[in-house]
């Protein structure tokens, strides 16, 4: 039997199929390629290249592969964008994920892992926040996700689907062996802007907002390292095929880090001083979001290998400079 992943060529999808296939699993993955790269994923992973609201493709995929679970990266992620393009979020992230629902359970697919967010909480009165915390999206990105938990929770109860829903906080760095790493064009992840900045891509970074109600007036988050992400999603796979019941668990560290935190780390871990610039607040940032982590420890067994902010600089930083010597050497 095969895992497909949606989204799997894209920054978080291909660490995931490069731990699935570092576990002798079969793995198939679905993209549209829109953001995600044909090398990323890597072999004996398959890749078919389609939308996930092409519900004949995917039944199509489904049967050929003896898929008989799913992972479900794919989506649009930008915060700013999903303010500005709600319609487009609402069609990507939500209209498509029901295409996807609705021909999984039709094929008899039993196992659902999606690719949630802690957008979901908005601005979190207690921090670190917990999975019983109020859900109050401040953007049509957020709002968009939680659309997709809403509809998963009532697919399960009607039918044999069994899910996580895993709400990711801020994802960062880079696979340690250096298979893989975030390529996307005009990415906003601030480790990734800052690292570009750090090699000589960009020009400066920009800080949107200095007066939040935090230490440093800069917006706080909880960073948490890519690999140890992927390692979640295996450990919810562990989870459900062992009878596991529909959950939503947090992926974070607990622990959470400013923006200001960060350009510094990014400075040290680089020696480069790049310049930063202020910036107006962003539509839909909240001040400080950070995850309360014991619920995923305590069912899953989930630990992290890489809580640890310099490493994950450090990763991203590697992985900017690999992608500077392969774009020399083609």
């Amino acid at each position: 039997m095969a895992i497909l992943v949606t989204g799997g060529a894209g920054y978080i999808g291909s660490h995931m199929v490069l731990e699935l296939v570092d576990q002798g699993q079969d793995v198939v993955v679905l993209d549209n390629l829109s953001t995600g790269f044909r090398e990323a994923v890597k072999a004996p992973a398959k890749l078919v290249v389609g939308d996930i609201g092409d519900q004949d493709l995917v039944a199509t995929v489904i049967k050929k592969y003896g898929v008989d679970a799913i992972v479900h990266f794919a989506g649009s992620i930008v915060v700013p964008d999903s303010v500005a393009d709600p319609l487009g979020y609402y069609q990507n992230n939500t209209v498509n994920s029901r295409a996807l629902m609705e021909v999984a359970v039709a094929s008899g697919v039993k196992k659902f892992i999606f690719s949630s967010t802690a957008a979901v909480y908005g601005n979190p009165e207690q921090v670190p926040v917990s999975e019983t915390a109020p859900l109050a999206p401040m953007s049509p990105y957020g709002t968009s996700k939680l659309m997709t938990e809403l509809m998963l929770g009532d697919v399960a109860q009607a039918h044999d689907l069994r899910y996580v829903a895993l709400r990711y906080f801020n994802v960062a760095g880079a696979d340690p062996a250096g298979r893989s790493g975030q390529s996307t064009p005009r990415a906003t992840h601030l480790i990734k802007v800052a690292c570009e900045a750090a090699t000589g891509k960009r020009s400066h970074i920009e800080i949107y907002g200095t007066d939040y109600p935090t230490e440093d007036g800069t917006c706080v988050r909880d960073y948490i390292h890519v690999s140890d992400l992927v390692r979640a999603h295996t450990a919810a796979l562990d989870y459900l095929n062992a009878g596991g019941t529909p959950d939503v668990f947090n992926c974070g560290y607990s622990k959470g880090y400013s923006v200001a935190d960060v350009v510094a780390a990014v400075k040290k871990i680089s020696g480069v001083d790049f310049s930063v610039r202020m910036a107006k607040r962003r539509a839909g940032d909240p001040a400080a979001i950070v995850a309360g982590s014991d619920k995923i420890r305590a069912t899953l067994g989930w630990e992290p290998q890489h809580d640890n902010l310099e490493e994950i600089v450090s990763h991203a930083l590697a992985w900017e400079q690999q992608l500077d010597v392969v774009k020399q050497a083609s």
